[in-house]
């Protein structure tokens, strides 16, 4: 773990990294994302569920295959889909902690949107720890795992990938970072199409507490 004192840039994904996946705010998420199918294409909840599913592995996104088969409006689903309770989140005094500390440039690197990053993270009290956030819209709606997103976010934010450390909960998505040079982190999901490929060896490195990751890079310094 000492070259991780080396890190400079800093990439986190949002839901289930930033906070926990036992919150259970990505299954709210899950199911306004049927709702919006069932009513857009005009089908049952479980016939929609079952396109959102197949969307979701075939476009890696839902969104994505919304949009390839549908034609629907982005900016519109982005909104339904995003539009839930957060109340219940706290802010997270550990984590807050140990970001701040963080030395470099620290961005939130999500399939979602700019908005619901920003919910999400008022309400976890980290939201004015950032220097960015890099969302699907800023993508061109190419999501993770597609190698496009991650040259751009480099491109963008002047990343240096050898210094560069990348912290998500969907394994696969860390396939595209470990090549590019980054280092890797999986933030354990026992649900099965995230710990896909968990096993893999373009992870470096897994845990179930980012702050207390973090807590350990920290103290290195």
């Amino acid at each position: 773990m000492k070259e991780l004192n080396k890190i400079k840039y800093w990439l986190f994904d949002l839901d289930n990294t930033l906070y926990s996946g036992d919150t259970k705010v990505f299954d709210q998420v899950d199911k306004k994302m049927s709702k919006f199918i069932s009513e857009k294409l005009h089908v049952s909840i479980e016939e929609a569920k079952k396109i959102q599913k197949n969307y979701f592995h075939e476009y890696n996104t839902t969104l994505n295959g919304m949009i390839k088969n549908h034609k629907i409006d982005a900016d519109e689903f982005l909104e339904f889909v995003h539009n839930v309770d957060l109340s219940f989140l706290k802010e997270d005094k550990p984590l807050k902690y140990e970001i701040t500390k963080l030395i470099g440039k620290k961005i939130i690197f999500t399939n979602g949107s700019k908005a619901h990053a920003a919910n999400v993270t008022k309400r976890i009290g980290i939201d004015k720890l950032f220097d960015g956030v890099f969302d699907i819209v800023e993508s061109n709606f190419i999501p993770k795992p597609s190698i496009e997103p991650y040259k751009k976010i480099i491109e963008n934010y002047k990343i240096e990938p050898q210094y560069c450390i990348f912290f998500e909960d969907i394994a696969r998505n860390l396939k595209p970072a470990h090549e590019l040079g980054m280092k890797t982190v999986w933030i354990k999901n026992d649900e099965p199409w995230a710990a896909k490929f968990s096993d893999s060896d373009f992870i470096n490195y897994k845990t179930n507490n980012l702050a207390k990751f973090l807590k350990e890079i920290n103290e290195l310094r």
